[in-house]
């Protein structure tokens, strides 16, 4: 469809939830990995790619279309996430050295912007002040576990990341149910 202008009229769906979803189901896979239920395996690292990467990298591109700088930037920002955290963990780029020290700094640099956007949040949902507030904590978590070199500290983050990725994964269902249905079915 366009209007008298020649522009297109088009409606573009929410893609809040389609981010929402791939942001919180990656996180869960890695949150399991971080409990140690098992490596930083071949399933996580291609969810980090097509899934949390590649997919909230769409979700955050529309949010450009729609006009939503906070949507635009955090699901862009968290798509490129994951796709350095997998390149950083597969070796991917040449002569690439992973200290504790260098990845610890990645780390608390998203947990900065993290912080940031947390403040965004204030006036939002409640499911989304809490994934950008227990996002900010995990990262700071996992900062402190690879500049301390105290491998405990991967258990507090992975708790932590499972009620943020969990809590992410419901607000991405609530928003599509709730939307589907014409009502509130699952409040976030």
């Amino acid at each position: 469809m366009t209007n008298t202008n020649g522009v297109s009229s088009c409606h573009i769906a929410d893609p809040g939830p389609l981010g929402l979803l791939a942001f919180g189901m990656t996180t869960v896979l890695l949150s399991a990995h971080n409990l140690g239920a098992y490596g930083l395996d071949s399933p996580v690292l291609s969810m980090g790619v097509f899934y949390g990467g590649l997919a909230q990298i769409v979700a955050g591109i529309f949010e450009f279309k729609r006009g939503n700088t906070f949507g635009a930037t955090a699901f862009t920002s968290y798509g490129f996430f994951w796709l350095t955290f997998v390149a950083i963990n597969t070796g991917i780029i040449p002569g690439a050295e992973n200290d504790g020290v260098s990845v610890g700094i990645y780390f608390a640099m998203w947990g900065l912007l993290t912080l940031f956007l947390f403040i965004g949040t204030l006036r939002s949902n409640v499911s989304l002040r809490v994934v950008f507030a227990t996002l900010a904590i995990l990262f700071f978590l996992v900062a402190a576990k690879d500049l301390s070199g105290m491998a405990d500290i991967a258990y507090a983050a992975g708790a932590v990341g499972l009620v943020c990725g969990l809590t992410a994964v419901y607000s991405g269902a609530g928003t599509v149910v709730n939307a589907q249905l014409g009502k509130t079915i699952l409040p976030i």
